[in-house]
C-alpha cells in the first residue's frame, strides 16, 4: 500500500523551512520539514531545540505524545470549531482593513527617520543609562547600505515600549558588558522603538510576532536578507550563543560575497589601469601629433615667409629695373666732345670699373646721380663724393634744398674724376 502524500506548503511554511535549514546547517529537508512540524512551524522554538540537542540537554520543546483518545476528541473539537474559527478570523481581518482607512495610524507616516532614531537612543539613554552596544545614528536605509557596503552583520532590535519583557530584557542582556562588547566587535546595530514611524515603518517589513525583537540581517545572494530572527525574553549567554551560530552558519556566503567583491575591485582596478595606460599612450600621440602639427605649420610658414620673401625681392628688383630703365629714358642727350659748355667725368663704381661720360654745366646734379642709377652696375642706394677736397655732391633734393646746385655751382671743372660710394647696406 502505497504512502500518503504530504501535504503541499504554503509560502510562508517554505520559507520558515529554508531559513530554518540555514540556520542549522542541517542538510536533509525532510528533518527540518518533521523538527518544524513538532513545534507547530515555531521556528524559535525549533531552532533553540537543535542548540539544545547539540548542547546535550534534553529537548524542552517536543510535546509528550498523546493518546489517542485524546487525539480523537481534539481533531473532533478542531473541526467542530473550524467554521467558526475562520468567520471570527475573516470578520476581524475586515475590521481591521477598515479600521485602516477610518484611523490611519499616526505612525505609519515618516516624516524625521533619522529624528525618530535619536530620539529613541535619547530616551533609551535616559532610561537604561550609557552603557550599550553602539547605536547606529541614522535610518535603516543607512544602515543597511552601509552594512552592504562594508559586508557587514547588522543587527536590528525592534523596542516595544509597552511590553512586559522590554525592560528585563535591556536591563538584563542587551546593557550586560559580554553583550555589549560582542556586538561591537561583530556587527553594526540598528534600534528604534515601534512607537516611533521609523520603527513601525521597519516592524513592517520585518513582521515581528512579539518583543523583544533582532534580526540579523546580510548580504546574501547580492541582496541584504534576514538570515536570523529572536523573539522573545533571551539570557546574555543564550543571545551570544544564536547570533554566533547565525554568523557562522553564514559565514560562506559572506566570504563569498568578500571574494567575489575583491574579484570584482581587482577586475575594476585593472580596467582602471588599462583605460589609465590607453589614455597616458593616446595622450603621448596626441601630443606627438601636435608637435608634429606645429612643425608642420611651422616649416609652412617659414616656406610661405621664404617665398612671400622671393616675390617681394622680385617685385623689388623688377621695380627697380623699371625705375633705372625710365630714369635711362628721360636722361638728356649726351653733349659733343667739343662743346665748351660740356664737363667729362670719369665715375669709379664700387666694383672698381670706370664710366665716362659728358654733361653740360648747367645741368642738375640729379642728371649726374640719374644716370648713375640707370647703370645695371650701380648699387640701389648710393652717394657721389669728391675726391679732393672730399666731399659728397648733394644730388638729391631736400627740404633745405629742393633744387640740387648745377654742375657749374657745385663747382666741377671741365674733366672730373668722381667716386661712387654704396649706401646699400647702410
Amino acid at each position: 500500500m502505497a504512502a500518503p502524500e504530504e501535504p503541499e506548503l504554503s509560502q510562508a511554511q517554505t520559507e520558515k523551512l529554508l531559513q530554518f535549514q540555514d540556520l542549522t546547517g542541517l542538510e536533509s529537508m525532510d528533518h527540518c520539514r518533521r523538527t518544524l512540524e513538532q513545534h507547530n512551524w515555531n521556528i524559535e522554538a525549533a531552532v533553540q531545540d537543535r542548540l539544545n540537542e547539540q548542547e546535550g540537554v534534553p529537548s524542552v520543546f517536543n510535546p509528550p505524545p498523546s493518546r489517542p483518545l485524546q487525539g480523537l476528541i481534539g481533531w473532533s473539537y478542531y473541526l467542530i470549531m473550524l467554521p467558526f474559527r475562520f468567520t471570527y478570523y475573516t470578520l476581524l481581518d475586515i475590521f481591521r482593513f477598515a479600521l485602516r482607512f477610518i484611523r490611519p495610524d499616526p505612525r505609519a507616516r515618516v516624516t524625521d527617520p533619522v529624528g525618530d532614531v535619536v530620539s529613541f537612543i535619547h530616551s533609551f539613554e535616559e532610561r537604561y543609562g550609557q552603557s550599550h552596544p553602539v547605536f547606529y545614528q541614522g535610518t535603516y536605509s543607512q544602515a543597511l547600505n552601509d552594512a552592504k557596503r562594508e559586508l557587514r552583520y547588522l543587527l536590528v532590535y525592534l523596542h516595544g515600549d509597552d511590553h512586559q519583557d522590554t525592560h528585563e530584557f535591556c536591563c538584563s542582556t542587551l546593557c550586560t558588558e559580554e553583550v555589549i562588547t560582542f556586538i561591537n566587535t561583530q556587527m553594526l546595530f540598528w534600534a528604534c522603538s515601534t512607537n516611533r514611524p521609523e520603527g513601525y515603518r521597519v516592524s513592517q517589513a520585518l513582521r515581528e510576532n512579539t518583543y523583544p525583537f533582532l534580526a540579523m540581517i546580510m548580504l546574501k545572494d547580492r541582496k541584504m536578507t534576514v538570515v536570523g530572527r529572536l523573539e522573545g525574553l533571551i539570557q546574555p549567554e543564550d543571545l551570544i550563543n544564536q547570533l554566533t551560530f547565525i554568523m557562522d552558519a553564514n559565514q560562506t556566503y559572506l566570504m563569498s560575497e568578500r571574494l567575489e567583491r575583491e574579484e570584482r575591485n581587482q577586475t575594476q582596478v585593472l580596467r582602471q589601469q588599462q583605460d589609465e595606460a590607453y589614455m597616458a599612450s593616446l595622450r603621448a600621440d596626441q601630443e606627438k601629433d601636435r608637435k608634429k602639427r606645429e612643425e608642420q605649420e611651422q616649416r609652412m610658414q617659414e616656406e610661405e615667409k621664404v617665398r612671400q620673401s622671393a616675390l617681394a625681392e622680385e617685385r623689388r628688383r623688377r621695380t627697380l629695373e623699371e625705375e633705372k630703365e625710365r630714369k635711362s629714358e628721360c636722361l638728356p642727350p649726351e653733349p659733343a666732345s667739343d662743346d665748351p659748355d660740356s664737363v667729362k667725368i670719369v665715375f669709379k663704381l664700387p666694383n672698381d670699373t670706370r664710366v665716362e661720360r659728358r654733361f653740360l654745366f648747367s645741368q642738375s646734379l640729379t642728371v649726374i646721380y640719374d644716370f648713375l642709377f640707370s647703370l645695371k652696375e650701380s648699387p640701389e642706394k648710393f652717394q657721389i663724393v669728391t675726391n679732393f677736397p672730399r666731399r659728397v655732391l648733394p644730388c638729391l633734393p631736400t627740404e633745405e634744398q629742393p633744387n640740387p646746385p648745377t654742375l657749374k655751382e657745385a663747382g666741377l671743372s671741365r674733366s672730373e674724376v668722381l667716386f661712387v660710394q654704396d649706401l646699400t647696406d647702410d
